[in-house]
């Protein structure tokens, strides 16, 4: 039986409105959630300065009732820019605080846990315990192999304890959420029955990101008016390789190929390499926007010519589902991806855009260039993103899966 009115408590370390600089999912899921006629209590990390008096502080936004917790960072840019043993201590403390807040109530109906990080796993197994409830568990990124291989676990000891936590959650969850299915995989070969795995990917906000959205004068500020615009937004981060792109914007200006330019909305631990690496070079072609909240980053795809979403080779991130890739299906434009996986198989079965070799910067400012030369092809890709945005990937679609699997959730514990 599907109750008409369930009680969620929604665990998320990294909260972001559309007025912040961040994915918005689960804001944008909550607010699907609560216009349902569901109750949504999101605990999160506050924001700096917050639940001064406290261990936690309440607001509203949207009808969502927001619980923010002291102990941990809820910029998940900042969060990222930590080294790994300071970033793994701080993610610990907040698990803690969060476990606190989750257990004072209201009592939920489901439990649903969002990582990263993994130790967001240990509140959500308390709370479904303290409370009887179901505990729905959703997979962004498949810890802890991802920081595995990233290197941030490099103690034997913290391995296995990571893998244990992995292991426990997926036992105690009701259901599993995942982000790709390259993720889903990774759940399933843990021993999670298949049919406990939902997919659910990242989203693209068509109301947000638009062909009709008005950049402003944004390429007149930047005396770009007449240039081939190959624009990235987001985290400038380790696992994402924006070498790529300084060594490609280098390529084309040696090669005397003035009619392209970089641009790069973001803010990270790699941005200030990033920076000296454009004023060693001396490169014009290159520009370092600071970052700004989705809004700005929609202009930014309207502003562009094509859009970039690339990664470090690592194997494992060929499993991520980001958003500022289905932000660009959203957009309009030509997707630019560097990972062969599931990003690759999306852009070119549905001719939504290009892949590049990881690492390969001569294969990137090649392949700029023809989008460039190209224009006719470069509309079609374009076009066939923004269908691909509306027919797969629309918000509300996926925020009504992720309903239903709550609900289900929900009335079995009924």
């Amino acid at each position: 039986m599907v109750p008409a009115h369930v009680r969620i408590l929604y665990l998320h370390q990294f909260f972001v409105t559309r007025d912040g600089t961040g994915g918005t999912r689960s804001y944008e899921f909550a607010r699907h959630l609560v216009a349902s006629g569901h109750e949504v209590t999101m605990v999160t990390a506050a924001a700096p300065g917050g639940a001064r008096r406290g261990l936690t502080s309440e607001h509203e936004v949207d009808g969502i009732r927001v619980v923010e917790a002291r102990g941990g960072y809820g910029d998940y840019v900042a969060a990222t820019g930590m080294g790994y043993g300071r970033r793994l201590v701080a993610f610990g403390r907040f698990a803690g605080a969060a476990t606190v807040a989750a257990l004072r109530g209201p009592r939920p109906d489901v439990v649903f846990a969002t990582s990263p990080p993994l130790t967001m796993a240990l509140p959500g197994i308390a709370a479904a315990r303290r409370w009887r409830a179901p505990l729905v568990f959703e997979v962004r990124d498949l810890w802890p192999e991802a920081p595995i291989q990233m290197g941030a676990l490099r103690s034997p000891v913290a391995r296995r304890a990571a893998r244990a936590l992995e292991r426990a959650v997926y036992r105690e969850a009701t259901e599993v959420v995942a982000l790709s299915p390259g993720m889903r995989d990774g759940v399933v070969a843990t021993g999670v029955p298949p049919e406990r795995v939902a997919l659910i990917p990242n989203a693209s906000d068509l109301d947000l990101f638009s062909p009709d959205v008005d950049p402003g004068d944004l390429r007149t500020r930047l005396e770009l008016e007449d240039s081939f615009i190959c624009a990235y937004f987001g985290t400038m981060g380790e696992a994402n390789d924006l070498t790529q792109v300084v060594d490609a914007a280098t390529q084309l200006q040696e090669r005397g190929e003035h009619g392209v330019t970089f641009v790069l909305q973001g803010d990270g631990k790699r941005r200030p390499a990033l920076e000296r690496a454009v004023a060693e070079r001396r490169l014009s072609n290159l520009v370092l926007l600071p970052a700004g909240d989705k809004q700005a980053a929609a202009r930014l795809a309207a502003a562009s010519d094509a859009c970039m979403t690339l990664f470090k080779d690592v194997p494992i991130l060929a499993t991520n589902s980001p958003n500022k890739l289905f932000d660009t299906f959203a957009a309009g434009r030509p997707a630019i991806v560097n990972t062969d996986g599931w990003q690759r198989e999306l852009v070119e079965r549905n001719e939504a855009g290009v892949f590049v070799r990881p690492a390969d910067a001569e294969h990137l400012a090649d392949r700029v260039l023809f989008l460039r030369d190209n224009p006719d092809v470069t509309r079609r890709l374009g076009d066939n993103a923004r269908a691909l945005a509306e027919h797969e990937f629309d918000r509300k679609l996926l925020a009504e899966r992720l309903r239903g699997v709550l609900e289900r959730a929900a009335g079995k514990r009924t």
